[in-house]
């Protein structure tokens, strides 16, 4: 079995919603969490627990978000986003009152917290934000959960068979060796795909995709689609639930399809900016699909500490031992040579 947690950067969710939702609660590597960001935008991600008398803070037990404050519904304690105490209704507030809260760093308006063994500070810190502006579009989400673990999942960044035999890919190959630094890793592979355009003609798309990983929490994708000039990005982002169920979120990204080198079913008189959003909501539609077949093998699979490889199962001795770092103890210790 491998250990439910490693250590890393997991996802907790984007911007947009916690400035909608004002106060939310989520189960996150097996800790309830209440997030709430304060009227400057900064996120607080902070355990569900009062630290007067241990009250729950979420919005069911009728926690809320008070000029930027976190209200306890127990005694009306209020907690800044640094977890301090910084009033009370009936007295002045106490000093050793505070939250426990995880570190935060956001992505293109996509927010992740730092989960340590025994609460050990970040040891390394995820990429800076690719370069944007209006030549790309919104964001892109889709998500699923499922029983599973986010080594297995993020595997597929170097399992490139199962790109042939699970998804029907064409034309796979890996690109240069996958590298590892510390906490990334990288692999480049090329492949071929074909997908139907709005449900009729077959397109044959001709893909070249660089994976970087920080961690096993974070996949960043470099993709270029070259029978269109196609630029897009893919974050997949697994984040353990509770020690048994993954959550799962895919966020596309493409650029502004001005003048593609071929025309795209469908799409050939559409302004550049919807007919980006749409293709945009497809390439992240045929990555749901992909992963849900992956789900059906995930949640049914053993895990293997020493599988039995051949040549042709790429440089998966190599990312096992580059997952060791994120957990206390090494899972596995003797790893089979491709």
């Amino acid at each position: 079995m491998l250990y439910p947690f490693p250590e890393g950067w997991y996802f907790i969710a984007s911007r947009e919603r916690i400035e909608k939702e004002s106060l939310f609660k989520k189960t996150w590597l097996g800790e309830q969490v209440v997030v709430w960001c304060n009227g400057q935008g900064d996120v607080c991600v902070a355990r569900s627990v009062c630290p007067h008398l241990g009250s729950d803070l979420g919005p069911e037990a009728g926690g809320r978000v008070r000029n930027g404050c976190l209200v306890c519904p127990f005694h009306g304690y209020e907690y800044d986003v640094t977890g301090q105490c910084v009033a009370t209704p009936f007295a002045p507030a106490p000093g050793s009152a505070r939250l426990e809260v995880f570190e935060t760093r956001e992505i293109l308006g996509l927010v992740f917290a730092w989960w340590g063994h025994g609460g050990r500070p970040p040891q390394w810190n995820l990429p800076d934000a690719p370069p944007t502006g209006d030549d790309w579009s919104d964001l892109e989400f889709w998500s699923a959960r499922f029983t599973g673990h986010p080594q297995e999942t993020t595997e597929n960044s170097v399992d490139l068979g199962h790109l042939r035999y699970v998804h029907g890919y064409g034309g796979v190959d890996q690109t240069g060796s996958v590298s590892v630094d510390g906490s990334w890793l990288k692999s480049s592979f090329v492949f071929r795909r074909s997908q139907k355009i709005a449900g009729i003609v077959r397109f044959e798309y001709d893909v070249s995709a660089v994976t970087h990983v920080h961690g096993l929490g974070y996949s960043y994708v470099e993709v270029r689609e070259h029978a269109i000039n196609m630029e897009s990005r893919l974050w997949v982002l697994a984040t353990p639930v509770d020690g048994e169920l993954v959550e799962l979120t895919l966020v596309s990204q493409l650029r502004q399809l001005r003048n593609p080198k071929r025309p795209i079913i469908g799409m050939r008189f559409l302004p550049p900016r919807l007919r980006t959003r749409i293709m945009n909501k497809i390439i992240i539609r045929a990555q749901g699909h992909d992963v849900m077949q992956d789900v059906v093998i995930w949640e049914q699979k053993h895990y293997r500490p020493r599988p039995r490889l051949c040549g042709s199962d790429g440089e998966i001795s190599k990312y096992r031992r580059y997952c060791r770092q994120f957990y206390p103890d090494s899972q596995d210790r003797e790893l089979p040579e491709t």
